[in-house]
């Protein structure tokens, strides 16, 4: 299989995603659609006089630069080395430095990267590897699902939230929801595309990286590298629970892993759990709120 055969198995795991995100989104989060989306609609980085104040008194460019800055400041590198060893799969099944590199831009999750070259490395039909990337990538439609509407401003085109959604990923969701509610709701979406661009250009790199020294990297120090960006996402999430809803979710989830993988199997247990650990948090967490109110 040729590389320019192997291409279009990214574009489709990230397009089934956006489709799901449309659909179960709708016009409240994606609209207005609009008919034509210049760059400046897509990457909003000016504003107008009349913008400064809602953008709490500095430009879009200026909250650009500042996400920029934020993410050079350590969650950029954690990132960048969780997916040096995906550079080195990529070369040990035979794919050029472009795929290699292709696949972080497009894709950019460690987990279905990895399915993607182990997967041909084994001679997987190319349908088969579509649709195992794109159930792997399940989990953002419900990141996409909490984070656009956060993010979203009164004039935020369909064409940002567009290519907000492409850059989700688990730093980046966790460090921008965390941050969000501390700056002005206008100035957001760029603040978060400065933050979200370093990490995925670092990213890049640290493929192209991974690529060259394939061999070099020892196997347990290559795994321990993928295992961090798991790692500061579950103490993310520690770190930004006030409710108990949030600890519960986190210790059902923790606590139920076994059993999920057990019944459900690697492909279909982390959609279980999610659903049984998030579930069951919202439901005492309800109960809880009902016995507030009653007098």
């Amino acid at each position: 299989m040729t590389d320019r055969a192997k291409c279009p198995v990214f574009f489709f795991g990230r397009a089934v995603g956006f489709g799901l995100l449309q659909n179960h989104a709708g016009s409240r989060i994606l609209a207005p659609l609009q008919p034509h989306i210049s760059l400046d609609r897509v990457l909003p980085l000016s504003a107008s006089h009349n913008d400064m104040d809602e953008l709490g008194g500095r430009s879009r460019l200026q909250w650009f630069g500042t996400g920029l800055r934020q993410a050079a400041m350590g969650p950029m590198f954690l990132v960048a080395f969780s997916l040096i060893s995906v550079g080195g799969l990529a070369r040990d099944g035979g794919s050029s430095m472009g795929v290699a590199v292709a696949s972080t831009l497009i894709v950019w999750a460690g987990p279905a990267q990895i399915v993607y070259f182990g997967s041909l490395a084994a001679h997987v039909p190319l349908a088969a590897i579509a649709l195992a990337i794109t159930l792997s990538s399940v989990r953002f439609l419900p990141m996409s699902l909490a984070l656009l509407p956060v993010l979203r401003g009164k004039r935020t085109s369909f064409g940002s939230l567009l290519l907000a959604a492409h850059l989700v990923a688990m730093t980046v969701w966790a460090e921008t929801m965390r941050r969000a509610p501390a700056i002005p709701r206008e100035a957001r979406m760029s603040f978060y595309f400065g933050f979200a661009f370093v990490c995925i250009s670092a990213t890049a790199i640290s493929t192209a990286l991974g690529y060259i020294l394939v061999g070099e990297l020892p196997a347990p120090l290559a795994a321990g590298l993928l295992f961090l960006t798991p790692v500061y996402f579950v103490a993310t999430l520690v770190r930004n629970s006030r409710r108990p809803i949030d600890y519960l979710a986190l210790i059902f989830g923790l606590g139920l892993t076994p059993i999920s993988s057990a019944l459900f199997g690697p492909n279909f247990d982390l959609l279980a759990l999610g659903l049984c650990a998030g579930t069951s948090a919202w439901f005492i967490q309800r109960q809880l709120d009902h016995r507030r109110i009653k007098p």
